[in-house]
């Protein structure tokens, strides 16, 4: 700010008389403000106090600057932008609010200033703008400081939402009321429609899904997520309204790796949710997305990982021993997802049948469970799909 008291000699005179009179001027600009500004109208989140006080302390600091000729100690505007935040009120409203309050304090100004013959209206004019430019740095200052508490306290809310999610997902969460409480912080029900992504990061601390929670809110899906070293996890919550396939759909054109669990009702079973995710991920390729299959058997596996992985080597380790080990476990595979036909595997592997059936013989050698035995079958399906489920 420049020398506004050199521009009018008179200036810190009338500066120092609107000082003297600062508490009833200060109610009169704060009750001007409250009637004037509708979020003051209808609103108290700011209370008159708090609005009365920074009214009176940047008037204060304001008045001392004008009477010095020196630019202000913008201290209380930067006070009154963190509390303005802190009291969610909109910046375009508090904005207003010190236009009003210039606006006032220009009126007294010139009042004064004619009343007592101490500026003449050529000085005024002549200080006109370089007031105003006062009042825009005396604003700036509080806006700086009203973004940077929000970005504080988004900051915060983030990080108090990433640790409510991994209570959540860890399953810490004891108590009924604690979990209430946590759904109440997450914006997510209790009971519903939910869903589990795990998605594999692309480096650590970086998003695999980026923006993917406003492209949810697009849907009207709720989410709420956890950033890990090596995953992105979240939790859906999904309206009737919502597909499943409209949410891998959604997740595909993301190009991550992601497993999705099944749909569950409860949000307390989130931690079981989170491993049929991660079951899915597991053996994905680059931009792929699969929900984990919902079936007994491969729940069954999942609940109890480490005897899966000991029936796996059981039943198929004389198979995975062998160097084309993985042809004649996914032939068997494919046979299975036939139906039991070698023509159609064959014509999905792109060989010729007696190649499928050659193979399934093969394993029927090395394992001494042959395919025409139900039991057998079923034995070798389990520890198929266990190995799939492996790391």
């Amino acid at each position: 700010m420049g020398d506004v008291s050199r521009t009018a000699p008179g200036l810190p005179t009338v500066a120092a008389t609107l000082l003297a009179r600062l508490d009833s001027f200060a109610a009169e600009m704060t009750a001007r403000i409250r009637d004037e500004i509708d979020f003051y109208v209808v609103s108290d989140d700011v209370p008159d106090s708090s609005l009365a006080a920074s009214v009176q302390d940047n008037l204060r600091l304001i008045l001392h600057a004008l009477i010095a000729g020196e630019p202000p100690d913008l201290a209380a505007a930067h006070a009154t932008g963190r509390e303005r935040a802190w009291q969610a009120a909109p910046l375009p409203e508090v904005l207003a609010a010190f236009r009003v309050g210039f606006g006032a304090l220009w009126a007294a100004i010139a009042a004064e200033a004619r009343a007592t013959g101490a500026i003449d209206d050529a000085a005024l004019v002549d200080m006109v703008a370089e007031v105003w430019q006062l009042a825009g740095d005396v604003a700036d200052a509080m806006t700086a400081a009203y973004r940077d508490a929000v970005a504080e306290m988004m900051l915060r809310d983030e990080h108090r939402r990433s640790v409510l999610v991994e209570a959540l997902l860890s399953g810490e969460i004891a108590d009924q009321r604690s979990l209430w409480e946590t759904a109440h912080a997450l914006r997510l029900p209790v009971e519903g429609r939910f869903l589990v992504v795990a998605a594999a990061t692309p480096a650590p601390g970086r998003e695999a899904l980026p923006e993917i929670a406003s492209r949810l809110d697009a849907s009207d899906i709720r989410s709420a997520w956890r950033l890990q070293p090596n995953q992105q996890i979240g939790v859906l919550s999904l309206p009737a309204s919502a597909t499943v396939d409209g949410v891998l759909a959604l997740l595909r054109r993301a190009n991550a790796r992601a497993g999705v669990s099944p749909l569950y009702s409860a949000l307390r079973e989130t931690p079981q949710a989170l491993q049929f995710a991660r079951l899915a991920l597991r053996g994905l390729g680059e931009g792929e997305v699969a929900q984990f299959a919902d079936t007994p058997l491969a729940v069954l596996m999942a609940a109890a990982p480490a005897e899966a992985g000991q029936v796996a080597a059981r039943v198929l380790g004389p198979v995975l021993e062998l160097g084309d080990g993985a042809t004649l476990l996914d032939t068997l595979e494919c046979w299975f997802g036939s139906g039991g036909s070698a023509g159609e595997a064959a014509r999905r592997l792109f060989c010729h049948p007696n190649t499928v059936r050659y193979r399934l013989r093969r394993i029927e050698e090395l394992t001494g469970r042959k395919l025409a035995d139900p039991a057998a079958v079923a034995e070798l399906s389990a520890a198929l799909q266990a190995l799939r489920m492996l790391p």
